[in-house]
């Protein structure tokens, strides 16, 4: 299994903070491909998002870092700040 957490507006928007998915996905953009099968809020957020933030446990990744089984995903929004 894949452990995927959605942060900030992402919670909100999606309406779940975390869930489990089986690890079937090579890379984190496979992995955002089917989640952005649920829906439009899905597909907006995560597949079009291209200020989306992403991390793999706990280290900054992208589109194209691969993951496995037991791996940890979050997906953040963009950060501003001042």
């Amino acid at each position: 299994m894949v452990n995927i957490l959605y942060f900030a507006s992402f919670r909100e928007m999606l309406g779940q903070a975390d869930e489990q998915m089986p690890a079937q996905h090579s890379t984190v953009g496979a992995l955002i491909s089917e989640l952005a099968q649920r829906g439009d809020l899905w597909k907006q957020a995560l597949l079009e998002n291209t200020n989306l933030q992403i991390a793999v446990n706990h280290d900054v990744a992208s589109r194209e870092t691969a993951i496995k089984a037991g791996d940890e995903v979050a997906f953040f929004p963009p950060v501003t700040g001042g």
